[in-house]
């Protein structure tokens, strides 16, 4: 570029000082984009309390954005307080322990860590499906094979389970978590008990299960193919079933699906007994993962209103949207959901209104987005879906607290192709997420900044030095 430049200063040199002066325009114009671009690929973060609205990304065009604890939201639902997205760090202090739990708890600190950050006391109510509860999961999960370690047996008695769990809680909360995680992830110190498993005991467990076949397909869980292709999964299964002694699974009996939960809570403790702890957690994550990408945690009440408003529309209505809309603003306050937890709970809706006779995609007409379905930001323009892969809370010193936002863009709810969800699978090879946004998503999104703004006074300076000369 720069002996391009050069050439047409070269050849204006003898012309005309209005050839000057539209050279020095077009000069400027770059150089100020320039300016623009670099200032645009620099991360971004929000860090400052004076920010009270929301921003387009700026850390490039498809790459997710980030979100800090110093953004403070404002309510878009008049007299009612949002649910805070953005807490400022409560203080940490020394817990007071039981002393009846014999752990050593600093040889699993990093993994309490890690889960004390995940489990933020304000952000867990709206992270806790995705984030705060798979990794609290996990940190049982790795504390229960740690203990096994001193121990003949993969569980905790109950009254040591019992002492155990409230010094785990109280760790949490000594260093910022909540301690409402029990309640918020439907979790008690039964778990660490083994509960109905006949078998309890390292020994027995290892004369069963074939341990050489489990590690193999899990030590090393591929996060891109172990919830369509699961190699990990089935393994885990079929050692619980094995200790549970039983050979198949009854999927309408209800103490035998107990029973097979605590006896994979047996061999979740055998693996964490064996597996380095970051390996463990991040095989337990990605499993997590998998099985909360599976189904909508939102509480979808029946639309009624929406079906009466929208019903036999084959044109966008404004009481039709209106209504549609007022039912997804209480959906928005409810939690964060994943990208693919999005696309589920809108066909899921979709479904809902089919059955009751809407049979216009009323998503398009009224132009709902998979990012509606989820918390939103301070001004209620942009949803943050978080990514469906694993993911933490990251801590930064300047910004505190932050996790990064995926498909932040405008991409249109699915509606489903009938009313039945019999059909929707995520692993089909003709189901994908939805496409890549268009230039037109970019205009809507107000991005500015990236290789393209550069590009148009590049190529506006060669086309008119070429004319001019």
């Amino acid at each position: 570029m720069i002996w391009e430049i050069s050439g047409f200063v070269w050849a204006f040199a003898s012309g005309s000082w209005c050839h000057w002066l539209l050279l020095f325009a077009i000069v400027s114009s770059i150089y100020q984009n320039v300016l623009t671009l670099q200032t645009a690929l620099e991360p971004s973060r929000i860090s400052s309390v004076s920010m009270l609205k929301a921003s387009p990304p700026k850390t490039g065009v498809f790459k997710p954005i980030e979100i800090s604890p110093a953004f403070i939201p404002h309510s878009q639902f008049p007299g009612e307080s949002l649910p805070p997205m953005y807490p400022t760090f409560p203080p940490t202090y020394d817990p007071v322990l039981t002393g009846r739990c014999p752990v050593n708890f600093s040889a699993i600190s990093s993994i309490m860590n890690k889960t004390a950050s995940d489990c933020d006391q304000v952000f867990a109510p709206v992270l806790g499906n995705v984030i705060c509860c798979p990794q609290f999961s996990s940190l049982l999960h790795i504390f229960q094979g740690f203990y096994s370690i001193s121990s003949d047996n993969l569980v905790l008695l109950n009254a040591v389970a019992d002492d155990c769990f409230k010094d785990i809680i109280n760790i949490l909360a000594s260093r910022g978590a909540s301690g409402l995680i029990p309640s918020i992830c439907s979790v008690k110190s039964s778990n660490l008990t083994g509960g109905s498993c006949p078998v309890k005991d390292i020994n027995t467990f290892e004369k069963i299960v074939n341990t050489s076949k489990l590690l193999d397909a899990c030590t090393a869980v591929d996060p891109l193919k172990e919830c369509c292709r699961p190699i990990c999964q089935p393994a885990i299964i079929e050692a619980a079933l094995k200790i549970s002694g039983t050979q198949s699974f009854v999927n309408n009996d209800t103490n035998h699906l107990d029973m097979l939960n605590d006896c994979k809570g047996l061999v979740y403790s055998w693996m964490s007994r064996t597996l380095p702890h970051d390996a463990a957690d991040t095989a337990y994550r990605i499993l997590s993962a998998c099985k909360v990408n599976k189904a909508c945690p939102l509480a979808l009440k029946q639309p009624s209103e929406v079906i009466v408003a929208c019903k036999n529309v084959p044109a966008p209505s404004p009481s039709c949207c209106s209504s549609l809309n007022t039912y997804i603003a209480g959906i928005q306050k409810q939690m964060l959901i994943t990208n693919r937890q999005a696309i589920i709970c809108a066909t899921r809706l979709g479904s809902m209104l089919q059955k009751g006779g809407v049979m216009t995609n009323i998503f398009e007409l009224c132009d709902v987005d998979l990012k509606d379905f989820s918390l939103q930001t301070a001004d209620g323009q942009q949803g943050c879906l978080l990514q469906s892969l694993p993911a933490d809370l990251v801590y930064d010193k300047s910004a505190g607290l932050s996790f990064a936002c995926d498909l932040n863009d405008n991409i249109e709810a699915p509606w489903p192709s009938s009313s039945s969800l019999t059909s929707l699978s995520l692993c089909a090879p003709e189901m994908s997420l939805p496409a890549l946004p268009t230039s037109k998503t970019f205009s809507n999104l107000g991005y500015r900044g990236g290789w393209t703004d550069l590009f148009v006074p590049i190529f506006s300076f060669l086309v008119f030095g070429t004319l001019l000369l």
